[in-house]
């Protein structure tokens, strides 16, 4: 083999290596920032489809109703803790640091977004509260299927809250 052929070949190699090293440094920055959507059945049990549990310390989604009577909040900080749970009975405990959407409550459909601190416990660092009575996330909506009771507004407000 020739000098100028060991040349093109030295190079080629370079470059496939080259952007072979970009694609798997481009891979691993979009899988450490993706982020999945569970429901809480699917935390505690699994994928229906693959039986996969998300990882200790992996940022997910989930989405589900608030437990009525499950929120605590800390009357020093911002501090609250609360239950979501879906149809099917899986649930899982939310804690939040910050403020709470002017629109959550209990008994209502949420998304929270945080890192899983425990198999059934999610630190949260975003929550979305849906924004009128007719509007769900379409993930929450197909995760809570039609089976799930509406949050009764006549008894809600005389309850006081």
């Amino acid at each position: 083999m020739n000098t100028r052929r060991k040349k093109r070949l030295a190079l080629a190699v370079a470059l496939i290596g080259g952007v072979a090293a970009i694609a798997s440094l481009l891979l691993y920055a979009l899988n450490s920032n993706l982020n999945l959507f569970y429901t809480p059945t699917e935390i505690v049990q699994g994928k229906k489809d693959t039986g996969v549990l998300p990882e200790i310390g992996q940022r997910i989604r989930v989405g589900g109703m608030v437990t009525i009577g499950s929120m605590l909040r800390d009357p020093e900080s911002l501090h609250v803790e609360f239950a979501i749970h879906d149809s099917l009975g899986g649930e899982i405990i939310v804690t939040y640091d910050d403020l709470l959407p002017d629109l959550f409550r209990e008994g209502q459909g949420i998304v929270a977004q945080g890192i899983l601190i425990e198999g059934g416990k999610l630190q949260a660092t975003e929550v979305l509260a849906k924004h009128d009575e007719n509007y769900m996330p379409p993930e929450v909506a197909e995760a809570m299927g039609q089976t799930h009771e509406k949050l009764d507004y006549k008894t809600e407000q005389k309850s006081g809250y």
